[in-house]
Order: structure tokens, then sequence, then C-alpha cells
């Protein structure tokens, strides 16, 4: 047998040998110059052709052409694309600017009806003057042209006046004699009348009164009020002001305190005013309760002193809490889930009472109605009532109006379901044969269940809860809004009980609290505030 020639065999421990020879002739060999293409790249209005390696992206393409980006700028394709043969690069040069200008704010023209005028005569009340604001603007430029100019800040340097016409309108009411001073809050002007409701005269005329807080003092010298701030309403909603209703031509005094949304009243036998404040806030409701109190004096300087540091208010403290003086200065405070008294000299709360607070699933929350009985040994409040199983105690929708006495340290439910918002008052105290005595005045839910949207009705009676009476309106028309119930501050002469005052459709109406007799003061439906003292 022939033996195959071994000359034409590898020998399997020469490949590693060969394959070492390989790499090394490979690694030896010249490098490939990289494929070069053509590019047009359109740029700060020139237009040329640019020749980069196969590979390179958009930002090397500029780079090459000695393009450079500003941060703001934008290509078409983007930067990070790589790029073919013959494409086309469109770089557009984005600019940011800020410039400022000043915009007249026109005033605007109110009319005030004003039933003591003969009707189609007219009276300038307040002249008008155009405000001034200036506004920042930010543009966008793209290629030097505008493409977009957005308002990024408005400052309001002055506030537009508004021009205040008084427009006579016939009276068809007869005028009624009134004790006190009875103010009233209409169109966002201050009135007041004296001694007779034929006797009328406007002692602010701003038109920004926001309503939030609007008393006069005990006796009807001073009214104290917020105004609607200029400032945007995340930052400051409200200012609080006080004006001499003697005066023939009143001049508003600042009391430095702003942001006032639930509490502000008079200290009994001084001449100053205690208030709480809130947080201006963007998101709903607009405030974040500080749940604090301050008092400023109106003739003794107007540096506002605390009384009670900023605290979380409890259940539901983000709304806010509200106070009520006694007669003695004594201070009681009310929340979401109690009321109790206040330590003004300490500043701390004690609480006296808790009350189940009530979900209102929404971003408002209920703060029980509260205030002192005339003679100060009792505390009359609206309570929230248990409702039958498998209703939950905060979602009931039962409120009853009690009383808490301070003889016993008892409470009492005195009229049941009257609805959340009852709106408690007492009246004067008043002699009674040998004894002294008062009455309450409360709201009457019509709708028990719906208490929260119901209109409700005026109702009276004795202090302990006897003697209930329904007064106004009649049972046939639609019922008052929501409203504290203002007694007249003295008896009148022909009259079976006291007058209360109330709002009913935006008129101002007095009601015989003995035979419920109602008489219609105003006609033009702007009153929104009362207060008689």
């Amino acid at each position: 047998m022939t033996r195959p020639s071994t000359r034409l065999r590898t020998p399997l421990r020469l490949l590693p040998t060969i394959l070492l020879f390989a790499i090394l002739m490979a690694a030896c060999r010249s490098p490939q110059i990289r494929e070069e293409i053509l590019v047009t790249i359109t740029a700060d209005g020139t237009t040329r052709e640019v020749s980069v390696p196969a590979g390179s992206t958009v930002s090397e393409a500029l780079q090459t052409a000695g393009v450079n980006p500003g941060s703001l700028d934008r290509s078409e394709p983007p930067f990070y694309t790589i790029l073919g043969a013959g494409d086309i690069i469109t770089l557009t040069r984005v600019v940011e600017e800020f410039s400022t200008e000043e915009e007249v704010i026109p005033f605007e023209r109110q009319i005030v009806r004003n039933e003591t005028l003969p009707e189609g005569e007219t009276r300038l009340v307040q002249a008008g003057a155009n405000g001034l604001r200036e506004i920042t603007y930010r543009r966008i430029l793209e290629d030097n042209a505008e493409v977009s100019k957005t308002v990024v800040k408005t400052t309001i340097i002055t506030e537009a006046l508004p021009e205040i016409v008084m427009v006579g309108a016939q009276a068809s009411f007869t005028p009624l004699n009134i004790p006190g001073t009875l103010a009233y809050l209409a169109g966002g002007n201050a009135w007041i009348m004296e001694g007779s409701t034929a006797n009328r005269r406007v002692i602010v005329s701003t038109g920004d009164l926001d309503g939030r807080i609007f008393t006069l003092s005990p006796n009807g010298e001073y009214l104290v009020f917020t105004r609607r701030s200029t400032k945007p309403a995340d930052e400051e909603i409200n200012t609080l002001w006080a004006v001499r209703t003697k005066n023939l031509e009143p001049k508003l005094i600042s009391l430095q305190g702003k942001n006032i949304v639930h509490f502000a009243a008079w200290i009994p036998g001084t001449n100053s005013v205690a208030y709480s404040t809130v947080e201006p806030r963007s998101a709903a409701p607009g405030w974040q309760a500080n749940n604090d109190l301050y008092r400023v004096s109106i003739t003794g300087g107007t540096t506002p002193r605390r009384l009670l540091s900023a605290n979380s208010g409890g259940v539901y403290g983000w709304w806010g809490m509200s106070f009520a003086f006694a007669p003695d200065g004594r201070l009681a405070y009310s929340r979401p889930d109690g009321i109790g008294l206040v330590d003004q000299d300490g500043g701390y709360l004690k609480p006296l009472l808790g009350i189940t607070p009530l979900n209102t699933h929404s971003d408002w929350a209920w703060i029980p109605p509260i205030i002192w009985g005339a003679d100060g040994n009792s505390l009359y409040f609206v309570s929230h009532a248990p409702a039958p199983a498998p209703i939950t105690g905060e979602e009931s929708p039962y409120f009853d109006l009690s009383a808490l006495s301070f003889s016993n340290e008892a409470a009492v439910s005195l009229i049941n379901s009257t609805g959340m918002f009852a709106y408690p008052s007492v009246s004067p105290m008043r002699q009674e044969g040998r004894e002294k005595s008062f009455q309450v005045a409360y709201l009457q839910s019509i709708f028990i269940e719906q208490s929260e949207t119901s209109r409700y009705r005026l109702v009276v009676m004795d202090r302990d809860g006897s003697n209930s009476k329904v007064l106004f309106p009649p049972a046939d028309a639609n019922g008052l809004e929501p409203q504290v119930p203002v007694w007249s501050p003295a008896p009148l002469e022909g009259q079976t009980g006291d007058l209360i005052a109330v709002v009913y459709q935006g008129n101002l109406w007095l009601v015989d609290s003995g035979n419920g007799e109602a008489y219609q003061v105003t006609g033009d439906g702007l009153i929104t505030k009362i207060d008689w003292n």
C-alpha cells in the first residue's frame, strides 16, 4: 500500500503561528481614510456646502463649518442626527428677551341708586381716575422674528379709582325712626343711617370693601371694615381699615392688619379691635389659617399686639376659627372640632366642649356659630347632632341650637334641627317688670337635611328656648340667605318688640320681634352687610 505524501499536510502545531502572522500583517497595513460627504448648512442668513466625514452628526457638521449654536438654538434635523450625503441642515437662532411696559388701567363707572335723591337726578360722589400697571413680558425671537410674547409678571403701580355716580330713585317706602347708627354695605361702599331711615350718607366710597369684616363700635362712632388688596390674591387678600362715622368728611384709618377672613370684633369697653389672620395660598380655598389673634387700638396707635400665637387649629384647622367677646370682655373661641375660652393674658386655649366636625367633602370647613348671652352667663352655639345609623357622626346633616351655661357648666340643646347656619343673635338686656331679660334670634333652615344650601326663616325665642315664633319672611315667600340677624340697640316707641335688621333679596328690612311686622327700607338690591349700634 502506498502511504500519502506528508508534504501536502500542514502540521496542526503550525496553525497558531500562521494566525499570529496574519494578525500582525493586518495591523501593519495603512489606515483607511473615511469617506467624505457633502451637506448643506443654512444658518445666520447664509447657505453653504460643507464636506464632513461620513457618520458625522449635525453638531459635528456645524462645528466643522464654524457655526456655534446657542443654548436655545434648534436645528432641523436635531443636533444628534447622523448625516448622510446631500442632507440639509437648517439652524434657527432662538433668543429669549424680557421687556417691561406700562399700561393704563381705565377706571370703572359705578352707578349707585339712592332713594333719597329725586328720581332721575344724578350726583357725582367720586371722580374716576385711571390707574397704572407695569407688565413684564417674555419674548421669544427666532431668527430675529418674534414668535411668542407672554406675560410673566404684573405689578400695580397706581390703583384705578372708580367713578361713582349716584342716581336718584323714587322711594316708595315710608321712613322709619331708628335709634343709634345703622351701617350697611352696598356696591363696595359703606353707608350709614342715623335717626331715620331717610337720613343716609356714604362714609366710604372707595368701592373696594369686600364684606368679610364690617362692624360698628358699640357706640356707633367707628366702623371697621376690610378692603380688597391691590396685590395678587395669593400674596395679600385684603387689608383692615377704620373710619369715624361722625365726621362729615370721614378719613380712612389704616389699622395695619391684613389677610383677615373669619374674624374681627370690638373689644368691650375699649377702643380696640381684635382680629385673626390667614396666609394667602394659590390653592383652594385661597388661604391657610393662622388661628392667631391680634389686638389693635383705633385711637392709641395702630401697631398690632399679639394675643394668641399661630396654632394648628385642631381638625380642619387649615380653614380657620372664630371668636366671640362676652359683655365683660371674656373671649370664647369656636373651631370645627369644639368651642372653648381664650386666656388672653396667658395666650392659650381652654377647651370647654368638643363638637363632631362636619366632613364637607370639599375645600371648606364648618365653624360652629357662637354668641354670648347678654348677661354673660351663657354661650349660645350651633352643635352638630348625630344621625341614625348607618350615617356617621361627621356625615350627619343635623344641627341643633344649643346653650352652655356657666352657672352649672351644663350644655343643653334648645332647638333641634335648626341647620348649620342658624347664626344665633342676642338682643340687648331689657327690663321686664322686676327682672332683666333678653331674647335670642336665629335662622331656621327650610330644608332640614340640606341646610348647607337651604334658605332660612328668621325666628325669635326667649333665652331659655321657650316661646319660639317664626317672624320673617312669610311661609309663601322665598327664605333668607344665611346671615347674622342684627338687633336694634334700643327700643323704639310704637313697636311691640325690638326691631331686627336683616338683608332680604339685597334690600334692608326691619322686623318687629313682637308681632313679626316687617318694613322694607331699601329697594336697590345692592346691600350685602349690615350692623347696628
